[in-house]
């Protein structure tokens, strides 16, 4: 028997039992979109996590008041009470030949007025360094201006949604606002940014570090933004914050330095295992599948020892019989699988339409792998019944028994 007599056989096999065909072809398809769709989810999750921690710059050291310390059998703690990181801190770090820009940190809640519109947002003092430190764009006027440090300046940039909620479609640069019990005048609106780990850059308000520091009566910074100078700068920029800011603290490292690109290799790392959990919990669907496979085709070989019986009868080898519904199952996984990634393309399209801020993506691997489970799953699965026809007597069989 010529190899396409014995696909054409099958062929005729599968559409002769449409309702058979049709549920092994649903259970191959359900567990091949479900190995897809979690692997496109967890694959979806990873890249939002990566492009969260790219929003919030590139080559990035961030400096941590208090040293996180891990001892004997007790989880990692903040070691004692913190010494406060300070603007000179942040002026002295700056100071390294590793590092391009340094962004002190102010972070506080406060009220925001203008005329008889009043709101409670997010203040951040820092400096100019910010907007290029973390990616902001202008939509209109100008950033926090390049001043000293140290000195106070009446001025603040609104978030979009910020300036939308209190000046409508009316201009905002140039006016005058009140954050808690101080005017300050809008010199710029930022563009649209989304939510970067939780915070609404939207919905902030901007304004030099020094006038923060008094308007919350604060000298210490909730952190330090620190922008190495390439990538290959990181770890010494990471050396030189710890060995600078140790020296001010009387030779006490008593802060924590965490590098944008570890925390990003951690998550990604997490991610990755998490995606390889769901893909194998779902591959259990394949198996299943596999079974059911098993079980139908041993029933329709119950079914079908005249026609096996009569192959023999006309020369039909063991092996020949094996071929033939080894290729059933072969043919059923293969259309199955098919019939599920285009499910799974779809799934990933309406989840797209419905959250399109969320980057689902199906992996290349993700493809393979379930293509590959599945027709390993089938052919595995249909050695039994194939083996059981390939085994029946000719004389037997022809009788139908």
């Amino acid at each position: 028997m010529r190899l396409e007599d014995a696909f054409s056989f099958g062929l005729r096999a599968l559409s002769g039992a449409r309702s058979r065909t049709g549920l092994m072809l649903l259970a191959m398809a359900i567990g091949v979109a479900s190995v897809v769709l979690l692997t496109a989810l967890g694959e979806g999750a990873r890249r939002f996590v990566a492009n969260e921690f790219s929003s919030l710059g590139s080559h990035l050291v961030i400096v941590i008041p208090g040293k996180i310390e891990t001892t004997g059998d007790t989880p990692p703690l903040v070691g004692g009470t913190p010494r406060d990181l300070t603007l000179e801190d942040a002026l002295a770090v700056q100071r390294s030949s590793a590092i391009q820009r340094v962004a002190p940190l102010v972070l506080g809640a406060a009220p925001i007025s203008h005329r008889q519109l009043e709101r409670d947002i997010t203040v951040l003092g820092s400096t100019s360094a910010l907007m290029p430190v973390r990616n902001m764009e202008l939509a209109r006027g100008k950033f926090l201006p390049e001043i000293d440090p140290t000195r106070e300046s009446a001025v603040t940039v609104l978030g979009d949604k910020l300036k939308k909620e209190l000046f409508g479609n009316s201009r905002a640069v140039g006016e005058w606002v009140r954050i808690h019990d101080r005017r300050f005048r809008v010199i710029g609106v930022l563009k649209p940014l989304g939510e970067s780990l939780g915070m609404d850059v939207g919905d902030i308000a901007v304004i030099p570090v020094a006038s923060a520091q008094s308007l919350f009566n604060t000298e210490g910074l909730f952190r330090i933004l620190v922008q190495a100078d390439g990538r290959e700068a990181v770890p010494r920029a990471q050396q030189a914050v710890i060995d600078i800011i140790k020296k001010r603290h009387d030779d006490d490292e008593d802060i924590t330095v965490i590098t944008q690109d570890a925390l990003l290799a951690t998550f990604d790392s997490i991610f990755r295992s998490l995606t390889y959990t769901v893909s194998g919990i779902a591959s259990i669907s394949l198996a299943v599948a596999g079974i059911l496979i098993m079980n139908v085709m041993l029933v329709a070989v119950s079914q079908r020892t005249a026609e096996i019986g009569l192959l023999k009868a006309l020369g039909g080898r063991s092996g020949e019989i094996m071929l033939l519904f080894l290729i059933e199952a072969g043919l059923l996984s293969a259309t199955g699988s098919a019939i599920g990634i285009v499910i799974a393309y779809g799934g990933v399209w309406i989840m797209g339409q419905i959250y399109p801020d969320f980057p689902l993506a199906i992996p290349l691997w993700a493809l393979t792998a379930a293509l590959g489970i599945s027709l390993a799953t089938g052919l595995l699965f249909g050695i039994l019944p194939a083996r059981h026809a390939a085994r029946l007597d000719p004389v037997v069989a022809l009788a139908g028994r």
